[in-house]
């Protein structure tokens, strides 16, 4: 193996490792991708992990002020776009994301609206409607597109047929994002003065807040599901078992009080994980 694939090769693993430790959910649906989708997407969930460390605690407890932590962003930013447009970085972590980049076409038009997002976590401590989807557009919308891009390399698909796989992508990163920042609510307040949801206080957060955001979340889910047939059979399994485990998240908090969600992460037991992942690896969904 000369130098240069080693180091790709290098590079690719590091990405992996980074999933591996820092989520199970979005770890378990990467096995069920075809190898090299999988190789690519793991590289994205990488780097998107990194710049979001970099926002929400590593930096500052390494000592980093505000200042520091924008301008840490700013230049994982920089080299992100230098390694898209030369094929290296000496961060593995970016050269991998550089390499999956340069095969998928994923460009600073989807970048950009990311790291936009990230930089809102330092300055933004609530959010205005037009501000909330802007952050869930940068921050999740387009790490779906981004997967897409990889999951259509080598498929020939009209424009109708890829602005719906776009429309389904972006509902389903939507989706997920909202899920989180429901689940996490109290964690987010209280641990990094954030308020995500518009107009929630989270010290009077009732039952109607909390139907009302869950209607929402569940329009995407169901918008979400509706594109995925139209997936290649080298990504749709994962897809199912992604959307499927957030689709559960979804009901559980639904029929968690709203008074318990604001002191309780709500989660998936690994068992029932484990049901709905072998539902999707046998082509079935979990109802």
């Amino acid at each position: 193996m000369t130098g240069g694939r080693q180091y790709d090769a290098v590079a690719v693993e590091a990405a992996a490792l980074v999933i591996r430790r820092y989520s199970t959910s979005f770890g378990l649906a990467a096995r069920l991708l075809s190898p090299s989708v999988c190789r690519d997407v793991r590289s994205i969930y990488a780097l998107v992990r990194i710049a979001d460390e970099i926002v929400d605690g590593a930096a500052s407890d390494a000592g980093l002020d505000d200042a520091s932590i924008m301008r840490t962003l700013d230049e994982l930013e920089t080299e992100t776009e230098r390694a898209i447009a030369i094929g290296y970085s000496a961060n593995l972590v970016v050269h991998a994301f550089a390499l999956t980049a340069r095969r998928a076409g994923i460009d600073a038009s989807l970048t950009r609206p990311f790291f936009a997002s990230m930089r809102a976590d330092i300055t933004d401590v609530e959010h205005t409607p037009e501000s909330f989807d802007a952050y869930v557009y940068g921050s999740a919308e387009v790490v779906g597109l981004m997967c897409l891009r990889v999951f259509l390399v080598g498929e020939r698909k009209n424009a109708a047929e890829t602005a719906r796989l776009e429309e389904g992508a972006r509902r389903l990163g939507a989706a997920f994002q909202k899920v989180n920042f429901l689940r996490d609510l109290a964690a987010d307040f209280a641990g990094l003065g954030r308020s995500y949801f518009p107009g929630i206080r989270v010290d009077a957060f009732s039952e109607a807040d909390k139907t009302r955001l869950l209607d929402d979340i569940d329009a995407d889910l169901a918008a979400s599901a509706a594109t995925i047939a139209g997936l290649p059979a080298s990504s749709r399994r994962a897809v199912v078992l992604a959307h499927d485990l957030f689709a559960e998240l979804s009901r559980r908090i639904r029929s968690t009080s709203a008074s318990e969600l604001v002191t309780t992460r709500v989660r998936v037991p690994n068992p029932v994980k484990m049901r709905i992942a072998v539902n999707a690896a046998r082509g079935a969904r979990t109802r």
